[in-house]
């Protein structure tokens, strides 16, 4: 075997990689257990937010040694394995979005008195009211303007066209709702993305219907201010002068004779009561209280200046709230500059284990708090590397902004001008020289994350109005841990089964193939660590693709191995045939498979995403250990030639399905009956009875519901999916006793009444589960209760961009497919009837969930669902370019006479492929399907309707589709067949 040391040599550098990279997600999942056991109380709770607590306090504390080399949790977490939402929880969050700014903006910020006293009413009465604020402004505005007309407010040069002076109330008002509910559109959309630009995978992010609150939910967070800072950010950016401690030294002398006069006054006050109290103390205590004298600089030094680390105003963390105090002080502020703000640095410098930040002072006019220059005049920005290799932000202004950051850094050579972003100072350079043009670089210490935030926000552009986080909690995962233990034993046991019959059926060639899956499945998970990324459900739909696919290329090439004996080569010369048959059709499955990934990863969101990143990692890694692993392996299991000791089928099985001589194109006319009946069928009840969709498609309403005692979420949703009509989504919330139910039941239905008997049906669905009885105070549960602490109604988490960009991305998927098989197989008939195949099949697999919900076994179609269809996908164009291949190869060695038969020999010469794959693959879903358990259930009847329906296709509709296509080539055969009866 040729280039077997470099096959070798590249398998011994990923897996010593994958290694390294996964004993992160080892440590990681060890400092994570001892968190929870230090949040646990004696009962068995799990305080979330006292674990969160526990893993902040070491976020910067090395917790791991490798080879000398220690590793913080933070480098840990950005390091690790990470798992989704669905498979471990991570941060919820609810931001509000104030409407305030955007009705003051609309105004022109007004001075009006009557006005501004409206505004302040409205935002006072919103804290305990459910109403619109636009209403509640209106009412407050009835009451105070005593008949004046919002008009005089409203009716300004912005507005023109829009309002007038003679516009009623009931106009400008829709146009202020109008104006609202678009400026909570577009921070939703921004949140929206600073979230997928976050870095976790799969997060969810949903409007609260009826209000301006958006929930977001974050899978794995470990650093919870920073996702705080990230989502809470204005990102109003500006650029400052500098004011030089220098030019405002003499002020801060005054304040610090002001601070010293202050401690000395309240030193000689206290002198007294020390004298009176001297003759009770003794020795000891005089010796302290002496040496405490001589070390007290309070009453020389105010902590101003006391406190500061090095040169300039550059301060520990932890005493930035006493300079703070100090200078929110009326006192101090009069004292102080009216033309200098001060402003902080927005990251410590570590200098001798001390966190410094610097506190600066900003030029500015108090009259206008105007900028020189703001952040709306940057079109672009981005993470680049400066001069020195550093992380820097590099931006690009507009027209105007080129032309007055021209002008301020003409003017400020020499000088440092701030980079302030949100009142805090990302960088603040010296200008070197005028900067000409508006191409610019931010620099200074920055990460490479922290640089790649602050370009993203950048690139977000500002929220249209502030936003607050309202709530936030640690949540649990969707798919409960008792579901997540049920599929990972159910998979474990169906590889069990994978790796018997392969033994079986191949005997030592089964052990090698065996060998290419675990290498496979080990290259998989080590290369997300390495990317960082996170292993979601669709992720683990993309790992059993692959595995397939894994066991479909070894039976493949073992199967031409099995040929090439039968014809009577050696077994070398068998082996060497058999990797060289099998290659164009190994790497035309894989392509066509990663041209679909590769096109859905660029194109799709959330779970789509998600499946994609597994699908083109294990596309890879499969056909690396499939090929060339494996043939390194059977090389030194054959280094005594044609007498070495290996053999790739059992007595049993070495002759089974390889003389196969069925007519399998006379039957394509049933095939097409069949399918078009099930699909119309099917179709036909999904639209008289409509399919149950989860409630991340429809949204629905959610309940907090704490109990006193730890519930098993798993088990809540079970018992609640038969209580209700609509979906039903449980995860905990906050702590293993408080659980986030979320129903879609009446989901179209707004009313009280509508509310009400959700509510209620949530209550008598819990109270019958678990025999537990409601309690309406939840401060005062017995163990044998439960209450309902909180709820809302949310939009749902699959929004109509997502949607819309799935739709999108399969469509130029199926696009690549077409092209790639045209330019391979040099005819469109293949490419079409490949296309057609994939449509078929997800329409069945779709009609299949609507036939098992008529006949009573209900399905959800959810996120879950779409993973499972995706892969169905990849199933069914691997199935079909196997048979095409050989389909292709017999056109190469015999010429296109008797296309019918070439076809059938094609499907009858890779039936063993077809069925061991197939088979393998059903046993780890079938598995899956009765031993998953309920949650997992609706995920692996999809992927085992698929994986039957993506081998039937393959079969009777693709093959036979391309021979009803070839007519032309089938009319011409029938015709020199009768001239050659004639010339007889």
């Amino acid at each position: 075997m040729r280039n077997k040391g470099v096959v070798v040599f590249l398998t011994v550098v990923i897996t010593a990689l994958c290694l390294y990279y996964l004993s992160f997600t080892l440590v990681s999942n060890r400092v994570e257990g001892q968190a929870t056991a230090y949040a646990t109380d004696a009962v068995g709770n799990v305080d979330f937010d006292k674990k969160q607590a526990y893993l902040d306090s070491i976020y910067r504390e090395p917790v791991y040694n490798f080879l000398g080399a220690k590793f913080t949790y933070k480098e840990i977490k950005e390091t690790e394995l990470g798992l989704g939402l669905d498979l471990q929880g991570g941060m919820h969050v609810t931001l509000e979005v104030s409407p305030v700014e955007i009705v003051k903006g609309l105004s022109g910020n007004s001075k009006d008195v009557t006005f501004n006293l409206s505004l302040n009413q409205a935002t006072e009465a919103a804290k305990t009211s459910n109403e619109k604020f636009v209403n509640l402004f209106y009412a407050t505005w009835q009451q105070n303007a005593s008949g004046r007309k919002l008009s005089e407010i409203f009716a300004t040069a912005a507005n023109r066209g829009r309002i007038s002076l003679e516009s009623s109330d009931s106009d400008i008002l829709k146009i202020i709702d109008t104006e609202v509910e678009n400026a909570i559109e577009r921070s939703f959309n921004i949140l929206r993305t600073r979230v997928d630009r976050f870095g976790t995978s799969q997060p969810n992010i949903q409007r609260i219907q009826g209000s301006g609150r958006i929930q977001i939910e974050l899978p794995g967070v470990s650093n919870a201010e920073r996702v705080r800072n990230l989502l809470q950010g204005v990102a109003k950016l500006q650029f400052w002068e500098v004011a030089e401690i220098n030019e405002f030294l003499a002020e801060l002398e005054e304040v610090n004779r002001l601070l010293v006069a202050e401690a000395q006054a309240a030193k000689g006050s206290s002198t007294a009561q020390t004298e009176e109290e001297a003759d009770e103390t003794t020795d000891l205590e005089r010796q302290l209280a002496q040496g405490s004298e001589g070390d007290d600089i309070s009453t020389q030094i105010s902590p101003l200046f006391s406190l500061t680390k090095g040169q300039g105003l550059v301060y520990e963390i932890r005493d930035t709230v006493t300079i703070n105090r100090i200078l929110a002080r009326d006192d101090v502020r009069t004292l102080l500059p009216r033309n200098v703000k001060f402003l902080w640095s927005v990251k410590p410098q570590v200098v001798d284990n001390m966190e410094l930040l610097e506190l600066f002072g900003i030029k500015y006019n108090r009259a206008s708090d105007q900028a020189p220059l703001e952040g709306d005049v940057i079109t672009d920005a981005r993470q680049t590397l400066d001069q020195t290799s550093r992380p820097a932000v590099s931006m690009q202004m507009n027209a105007d902004g080129a032309r007055r950051w021209r002008k301020l850094t003409s003017e400020n050579i020499g000088r440092r001008i701030a980079v302030v972003l949100d009142d805090y100072v990302y960088t603040a350079p010296v200008v070197q020289s005028e900067i000409p043009s508006g191409q610019s670089e931010i620099t200074g210490n920055f990460t490479i994350e922290e640089a790649k935030d602050l370009a993203n926000i950048l690139k977000s552009g500002s929220l249209p109005a502030p936003t607050k986080i309202v709530e936030e909690a640690i949540i649990g995962p969707t798919l409960g841990k008792e579901a997540q233990k049920q599929g990972v034993v159910s998979m474990i046991a169906g590889l069990v089964l994978v790796v018997l019959f392969m033994v079986a059926y191949y005997s030592k060639g089964g052990f090698v193939a065996i060998a290419a899956l675990v290498f496979n499945i080990f290259f998989i998970l080590g290369i997300l660590a390495q990317l960082g990324a996170a292993l979601t459900l669709p992720g683990i739909a993309g790992i059993v693709l692959t595995i397939g696919m894994s066991i479909d290329a070894n039976v493949l090439i073992f199967e031409r191995i099995k040929e090439e004996l039968r014809r009577g080569s050696g077994l070398i010369a068998a082996i060497n045939e058999g990797y060289n048959k099998a290659f164009s059709a190994i790497l035309d499955s894989n392509v066509t498979t990663f041209l679909t990934g590769a096109i859905l990863y660029a194109l799709g969101q959330g779970p789509v995403k998600g499946f994609a990143i597994v699908l083109m990692i294990g596309i890879a890694s499969s056909f690396f250990s499939s090929v060339f692993i494996t043939r390194v392996i059977v090389h030194w299991m054959s280094k005594k030639g044609d007498k070495s000791n290996i053999s790739f089928a059992t007595p049993f099985a070495r002759n089974v399905l390889g003389q196969l001589n069925i007519d399998f194109l006379s039957k394509r006319k049933i095939a097409y009956i069949i399918s078009t009946t099930i699909i119309v069928i099917g179709l036909a009840i999904a639209a008289i009875n409509g399919l149950k969709f989860g409630v991340d498609f429809t949204g629905g309403r959610s309940y907090i519901v704490q109990f006193a005692q730890p519930i098993t979420a798993t088990d809540l949703k079970v018992g609640l999916d038969g209580e209700f009509e609509g979906s039903v989504e449980v995860k905990t919330y906050g702590a293993n006793n408080v659980m986030k139910v979320t129903t879609s039941y009446l989901i179209n239905e707004d009313d009280d009444a509508s509310n009400a008997e959700v509510e209620r049906k949530v209550i008598e669905g819990i109270a019958s589960i678990t025999g537990l009885t409601y309690n309406t105070d939840a401060t005062n549960l017995s163990e044998s209760q439960f209450a309902i602490t909180g709820s809302s109604k949310v939009g749902a988490t699959v929004a109509d961009d997502i949607k819309k960009s799935s739709a999108e991305a399969m469509f130029f998927a199926l696009v690549a497919i077409f092209l790639y098989i045209l330019l391979r197989f040099r005819k469109w008939q293949f490419s079409l009837g490949s296309i057609i195949a994939l449509v078929h099949d997800v329409f069945f697999v779709i009609a299949a969930f609507a036939i098992a919900s008529a006949l009573g076994a209900t399905f959800e179609i959810d996120q879950v669902f779409i993973a499972a269809v995706l892969t169905v996908v990849g199933y069914s164009i691997n199935d079909t370019v196997i048979v095409f291949d050989r389909i292709r190869e017999n056109i190469e060695n015999r010429g296109t006479s008797k296309l019918v038969k070439m076809f059938n020999d094609a499907i009858n010469q890779t039936m063993a492929r077809t069925l061991i794959t197939s088979a393998t693959t059903l046993i780890v879903v079938l598995v899956l399907l009765i031993f998953g358990g309920e949650v997992l259930r609706g995920f692996s009847f999809a992927l085992f309707i698929g994986v039957l329906i993506g081998t039937y296709s393959s079969i009777y509709i693709a093959t036979p589709v391309v021979v009803d296509l070839m007519k032309r080539e089938l009319e011409a055969e029938a015709a020199q067949e009768a001239s050659g009866k004639k010339t007889a």
